[in-house]
């Protein structure tokens, strides 16, 4: 390559329109096989990047070997630092698992309340967003479903309210993975993403205790339960608001957790034992648990979480994250060299391997101090390190293929042909925002995987029509939110559950109206936060 490779905007006969339409087709090939088709992410993605490198070679002119560069650093980055984390993540909780201290997790959340309504807010919503913090991808919504099944709900019910529950918590979650990516391809420091996304989801987050209940008792579940349903969401939206916006994004899911269980069990003491709930069919005496767990036990349990907020707020500090940041190292992508129209260079060239500060260094270092605590022994530890990488090993190629996806689209230049055209429609863009991470959320499963198809189109479009950047990779995230409870993987992943085989489509059908009222409501408020109308709430 003698230049640098400029991307051109409209190469398609210098039409917008039509560079636009060719430029979309990575994007509706992975759409049409995984909606369409029923391929496994993976095998989408993998054909979804040939379709790319297709078109950054014959349509864009990209040099093939840039090209290929290009969906290498894609690929690198989806390994470290995101797999990293998520490794590491899946990992602490595996530990628990071996250490048998998860079932005296699930015993000590079992005991808070007999009543079904508020141990369904107990283990879906506080205890799944316990679990979304360090494993994600779908892991709470089996095990959440899982517990209440085991604790005498119906298998539906159950399923349904572990799927609506881990809605708010995904953009947030696996120590602040999906928000890790969006920063990297929308190239918007994490800083100011986290508190624009809490200004988005934790209103949602309010509420998503009522819903539950709604699901599992009715309308006289929430009349009778409504009292303990709105402070527990209140609280928690809350502590993830405060932690986002001021602390650190990786450990929301545990603050709001933290702050909802405190909450609850204040709340319980005060009131009153409700009466039979007929509406579930529950036995409450004889879903009680039997088995005692000593305090020392139960803090056991929770000591690796602990950790990890302790390790995470250390590595913060002043003098801590100076001497940890000396082991970071950042350098050119070898063989991109690309300018946009402009002549800007685009910052995906540079390429920052942040050894001791990434998220997931920290949670294998949280990880190894719980081991002991856990006692678990060194072998049987990386026996579970081992089965955490084979779990993983299809979202290892989803997520590296998706990234690779996203680098070639950006660095040839097919996004910003993508929201060139976009950006036609003006501030209304801002309404099709959170629809843009509702869609990618839905066919993928993952916020991660949307965050990485869609978040540096939301920043060219904004740019292009005038819009705030932060505001829609935000609403990005915030959709995807919504489009959890019936992504075609998480509804997959629910029905391997005992009682629930073939009924992913009777789930389907009683949770997409809320999936569809929950996206209009965000729509509308990304658009109304894009104005001066709602301009005051963001930070």
């Amino acid at each position: 390559m003698t230049g640098a490779y400029i991307q051109p905007i409209a190469p398609v006969g210098g039409s917008l329109a039509w560079s636009a339409l060719v430029a979309v087709l990575p994007l509706l090939t992975m759409l049409v096989l995984l909606a369409g088709f029923r391929l496994r992410s993976h095998s989408a993605a993998g054909i979804a990047v040939v379709v790319a490198l297709a078109v950054a070679v014959a349509v864009y002119g990209m040099p093939f070997g840039s090209a290929l560069s290009a969906g290498a650093e894609g690929a690198v980055f989806g390994l470290f630092p995101i797999m990293w984390t998520v490794v590491g993540a899946v990992w602490v909780y595996r530990l628990t698992v071996e250490s048998g201290h998860f079932d005296v997790l699930t015993r000590a959340f079992g005991r808070i309340s007999p009543d079904p309504r508020i141990l369904t807010i107990v283990i879906a919503f506080l205890f799944g967003a316990l679990l979304e913090a360090v494993a994600g991808f779908g892991t709470p919504i089996v095990v959440a479903t899982v517990v209440l099944i085991g604790a005498g709900l119906p298998p539906v019910r159950a399923a349904a309210a572990s799927l609506l529950a881990n809605s708010v918590v995904t953009p947030l979650g696996v120590m602040g993975t999906p928000i890790l990516t969006m920063s990297r391809v929308s190239e918007i420091p994490i800083d100011e993403i986290g508190p624009v996304v809490a200004r988005q989801v934790c209103l949602l987050a309010v509420f998503v205790p009522l819903v539950l209940v709604a699901v599992v008792g009715g309308w006289r579940g929430v009349r009778e339960t409504w009292i303990v349903a709105f402070p527990v969401g209140l609280a928690f939206a809350a502590a993830q608001f405060v932690c986002a916006s001021y602390l650190t994004v990786g450990l929301s899911n545990i603050a709001g957790a933290a702050a909802g269980l405190a909450v609850l069990l204040v709340v319980t003491r005060l009131r009153p034992s409700p009466g039979p709930d007929r509406e579930t069919g529950h036995d409450r005496e004889a879903a009680a648990p039997r088995i005692h767990d000593s305090r020392r036990r139960v803090a056991e349990a929770f000591a690796p979480y602990v950790l990890i907020v302790v390790v995470f707020l250390v590595s913060r500090s002043g003098p801590v994250a100076s001497l940890l940041s000396n082991a970071s190292l950042s350098f050119t992508w070898p063989g991109v060299d690309v300018r946009t129209a402009e002549g800007a260079v685009p910052a995906a060239e540079t390429f920052t391997l942040d050894l001791l500060t990434a998220p997931g260094t920290l949670v294998f270092f949280a990880a190894l101090l719980s081991m002991p605590v856990l006692k678990v022994a060194a072998g049987d530890a990386m026996r579970c390190l081992v089965a955490a990488v084979m779990q993983l090993r299809w979202s290892f190629a989803t997520v590296t293929a998706v990234l690779a996806l996203a680098y070639v689209m950006n660095l040839s230049g097919q996004t910003a042909t993508i929201g060139g055209f976009l950006a036609g429609a003006g501030v209304a863009f801002a309404l099709l925002s959170p629809v843009l991470g509702w869609l990618g959320v839905v066919v993928t499963g993952s916020n991660t995987a949307s965050n990485a198809m869609f978040g540096s189109l939301q920043v060219a479009a904004a740019e292009q029509s005038g819009l705030d950047p932060t505001v829609l990779v935000a609403g990005n995230m915030a959709g995807g939110t919504t489009g959890t409870p019936i992504a075609l993987q998480n509804l997959a992943l629910v029905s391997s559950v005992k009682g629930l085989s073939g009924k992913d489509g009777l789930l389907l059908r009683r949770i997409w109206p809320l999936s569809i009222a929950g996206v209009v409501v965000l729509a509308l408020l990304v658009w109304l936060q894009s104005t001066s109308v709602l301009s005051w709430m963001l930070p």
